[in-house]
């Protein structure tokens, strides 16, 4: 473990597998103590991610390819309607099996991603023929990248024992007036409370050593203003936990997850067929101004 992390104290949110959440009053953001140290993340991510958390990551991705290329040509425009139209150079940190890259080589980008699991690396740069870099952006590896007009992190400061210095390691490798999009589980959102508080379910979103951080939608845009990013954009995506609220309680249940994530799909991918997209993109925004949705996703301008 971290040796460091007894620096951070706070109130105590939850415990877990001999962790505690806490709210911390250095960080201020909630995370779990003690933090796990950079050797324990690398074992875990190179070599347990996909396999033993993840094993069907790659195949669902490929089932719901159609929904993922919708989800990802709203990313991309977003960030066209913030950069000049020159500015198409993207690192997309935690790149998976390379989806989003695949898109956004086919929107006209010049792409690059970095990915530490040897089985995303090996889907994303041989089957998918894109440029990878097989691990971790720290202070050891930065320098082997250029700069970029796009850095991307989808599902990735969660996992991060440091974010604050990941975060100024992304500063530095951003052009000037460069965008960083992160995307985060919204987790402790008032959806998740309300099913904690009125039909007692114990806080399932809270799963350490995986997840060491959990952000919101003012802890985290707080966190980019410290590095020297400037907010310009928030936005949310399903709040799927309102099948929870209506009883259908997927938490552990594979099948019913996938009946409620095929629900999820239909309704955003038949908004689109109607050519009504932009209705969705407007109500997850107003999503992101109330603190609800599955996802905080953030950008902010270098």
């Amino acid at each position: 473990m971290n040796k460091e992390w007894k620096e951070h104290s706070g109130e105590i949110i939850d415990s877990k597998n001999e962790f505690d959440v806490i709210e911390c009053k250095k960080c201020h953001f909630k995370h779990i103590v003690p933090i796990p140290n950079e050797d324990e993340m690398k074992h875990m991510y190179e070599d347990e991610y996909y396999t033993d958390e993840k094993p069907l990551y790659i195949e669902r991705m490929n089932e719901d390819l159609e929904w993922w290329n919708l989800t990802y040509d709203d990313r991309y425009k977003s960030f066209e309607e913030q950069l000049d139209k020159d500015s198409r150079a993207i690192l997309d940190v935690g790149s998976g099996p390379g989806i989003f890259l695949k898109r956004g080589r086919e929107l006209g980008w010049n792409v690059t991603g970095i990915e530490p699991s040897r089985q995303a690396y090996e889907y994303s740069s041989e089957k998918l023929g894109l440029n990878i870099h097989n691990k971790f952006l720290n202070e050891k590896t930065k320098d082997d990248l250029q700069t970029f007009d796009v850095i991307h992190m989808s599902e990735v400061l969660e996992h991060i024992p440091d974010p604050e210095n990941l975060l100024n390691i992304a500063h530095e490798k951003l052009n000037l007036g460069g965008l960083i999009c992160i995307v985060v589980p919204n987790d402790y959102n008032l959806f998740q409370l309300s099913l904690h508080e009125a039909c007692d379910y114990d806080p399932w979103w809270v799963a350490p050593p995986h997840h060491i951080n959990y952000f919101d939608f003012e802890s985290l845009p707080r966190l980019l203003e410290k590095i020297g990013f400037e907010v310009v954009l928030k936005e949310s995506t399903f709040p799927i936990d309102m099948f929870l609220l209506m009883g259908h309680n997927y938490v552990e249940n594979d099948t019913l997850g996938r009946e409620c994530h095929k629900m999820r799909k239909l309704f955003e991918l038949n908004l689109d067929k109607a050519q009504n997209n932009y209705i969705k993109r407007k109500l997850y925004r107003l999503f992101a101004k109330v603190g609800v949705g599955r996802e905080i996703i953030i950008f902010g301008k270098k």
